[in-house]
């Protein structure tokens, strides 16, 4: 078998290889828009090699991971993190850093991953592709809403009613004002039908996923949060308890304790940005339509302040999900047994 570590960048890769049968090994790097490094891993299928390649998770290389795929090579993604503690010496190359995967992949101590499979990213694409059209459509309606408080009128919602409009489209403005009211109603009349087209492609991918279904059961979730949290947590077996969920959504205080004395910082921030957002928002709109909820968040916003109390609940939201996930319940049961019960025992319910 030919080991390979390779240290990815957009437009080349350094690798460090070795083959465990000859013992031989070297380093090489290999330009990605020449195809050089295409036509070198084709080579090595056509000579009928096994080959392990061992990268650090990055962006950009979903190409190389799907060509890797097809030739029939194993691909293991290593945490990034993980790997840089490895490090050690304060010299970093390309070499270095390839030679460093490679090590890690013969002492059998290599950090590997979790990588969701093709239908997971492409569905991700759809909930991004969403994300990003909705704060566009909110910045030209907030700027419809200037120009028409700009002319003494305030209607708030009401400016994007069929009355409203009608009245934006008539109000006298000068040359140039004009021009940027028209331009802007043409950009939010193509985004509507795109945004509502989406949002009904999300709704039909939500219903095929039975784990969603039972997830919306719960205050504040909607087909988006369900969806966005299935895709990125894969499964709830790779986690032993809901501590480790709120650890992998980055909603958990960064920590520089020492001396016996607790020093906690702002939330790490780390995973998925996306879900981290969506499990704010739902938590607010549990806050508002379920009692229990609001009580809570009212109680942690008088001891703690309002932007801790957000956090808090959005943390609560994510491990409440996983245990309703975890143990196929919906929202009712979750009510009725406590998120906790299992815990102690096989963690699969209620022993």
């Amino acid at each position: 078998m030919l080991i390979i570590g390779v240290d990815y960048h957009p437009s080349f890769q350094q690798i460090s290889f070795m083959d465990k049968e000859t013992g031989e090994c070297g380093d090489r790097q290999l330009n990605h828009s020449g195809g050089e490094a295409e036509r070198f891993y084709k080579e090595l299928k056509q000579r009928g090699v096994s080959v392990r390649v061992g990268m650090e998770a990055t962006g950009h290389s979903r190409w190389f991971e799907r060509l890797l795929a097809e030739l029939g090579f194993e691909v293991w993604i290593g945490d990034a993190a993980e790997i840089k503690r490895q490090r050690g010496r304060k010299q970093k190359t390309d070499r270095e850093d390839g030679r460093l995967l490679l090590r890690l992949l013969r002492e059998n101590r290599f950090p590997r991953i979790w990588v969701p499979d093709p239908k997971n990213r492409d569905l991700r694409q759809l909930l991004w592709h969403r994300h990003r059209l909705v704060p566009m459509r909110t910045r030209i309606m907030n700027q419809l809403q200037a120009v028409a408080m700009n002319e003494g009128y305030r209607w708030k919602k009401k400016l994007f009613s069929a009355p409203g409009r009608a009245l934006l489209e008539k109000l006298s403005l000068a040359p140039w004002a004009s021009r940027r009211r028209k331009e802007l109603l043409e950009l939010l009349d193509q985004l509507d039908p795109k945004i509502a087209e989406l949002s009904a492609a999300v709704e039909q991918e939500a219903a095929k996923w039975p784990a969603v279904v039972r997830l919306r059961t719960h205050p504040g979730v909607g087909p988006i949060t369900g969806l966005v949290y299935i895709l990125v947590i894969g499964t709830p077996e790779r986690f032993p308890s809901g501590q480790k969920i709120g650890s992998y959504t980055g909603l958990i205080p960064s920590e520089d304790s020492r001396a016996g004395q607790q020093r906690l910082g702002h939330i790490s921030k780390q995973g998925s940005s996306l879900l981290r957002f969506l499990l704010g928002e739902a938590a607010q709109a549990a806050a508002r339509c379920n009692p229990d909820w609001r009580r809570r968040y009212l109680h942690l916003t008088m001891r703690r302040g309002k932007r801790i109390a957000k956090v808090a609940m959005a943390r609560k939201l994510a491990v409440r999900l996983y245990w309703m996930w975890r143990n196929g319940w919906q929202y009712a049961q979750l009510v009725a047994f406590g998120w906790y019960a299992g815990k102690l025992g096989t963690g699969h319910g209620v022993t």
